[in-house]
């Protein structure tokens, strides 16, 4: 089977090329889930010049089945729960509440290594663009939809490299915007479309968020802007 995707920085730069009628706009945000979005956020971001930044989302996945969704949960306690995948399985609310718990803590410990201290850009008005490494089940774009809604944004663009056709039909209903780069009829697992497929470390997330904020606000010693990767 070949692989559409060598790794999530080249994905990220082909995201950017349909993305690049936002190059420079001063109303763009790039809103990266973490932490496989965040590579992908970061050279759509270096491409078009526009502000980086990340959204706390966390899948709620089966005890025995991690990788399976049955909800997601966002930093600002927004919750989305798959209840016909929940009633199908018989899960326990007690097992939801417990799962949801551990989803939350991990939420408050990326919130505070991921930021440092940095508050969330203001997205009253601008034009948000969401991005994430692929959709499976699609929870946690839902819930990150959600949240982003609320900020009372003009614009909001779901930007993907792949995703499961259905979730990319649903959520092209939801947002303003929804690019798919990929819509595989065989679709399994994000991972599978991807030859480069590690995981993302905190450290990676934390060195490009640092990284895109330096280039972002200290001019180069020349006085010439950053270089950015090409859209063309």
């Amino acid at each position: 089977m070949i692989k559409p995707f060598k790794n999530r920085m080249q994905a990220g730069v082909l995201l950017a090329r349909r993305l690049k009628a936002y190059t420079k706009s001063a109303d763009v945000i790039v809103l990266a889930l973490p932490r496989g979005g965040v590579p992908l956020g970061f050279m759509v971001a270096q491409a078009l010049d526009v502000p980086l930044d990340v959204l706390l989302v966390r899948k709620l996945g089966l005890p025995e089945h991690p990788e399976y969704a049955i909800g997601a949960l966002a930093s600002n306690g927004a919750c989305l729960l798959q209840s016909d995948v929940i009633n199908a399985l018989g899960v326990p609310k007690e097992t939801i509440e417990a799962i949801a718990a551990r989803e939350r803590k991990e939420i408050e410990r990326r919130e505070a290594l991921y930021r440092a201290g940095r508050a969330p850009l203001q997205l009253r008005d601008k034009v948000v663009i969401l991005i994430d490494d692929g959709l499976a089940t699609g929870s946690t774009m839902r819930v990150a939809l959600q949240v982003v809604r609320k900020g009372q944004p003009a614009k909001v663009i779901i930007a993907v490299p792949v995703a499961a056709p259905e979730i990319c039909q649903e959520l092209t209903s939801l947002a303003d915007e929804m690019i798919c780069l990929s819509t595989p009829p065989s679709f399994y697992a994000v991972g599978q479309w991807y030859e480069d497929f590690r995981q993302t470390s905190d450290e990676e997330v934390t060195s490009l968020l640092e990284k895109a904020e330096r280039e972002r606000l200290l001019p180069k010693q020349d006085g010439s802007p950053p270089r950015h990767p090409s859209v063309q």
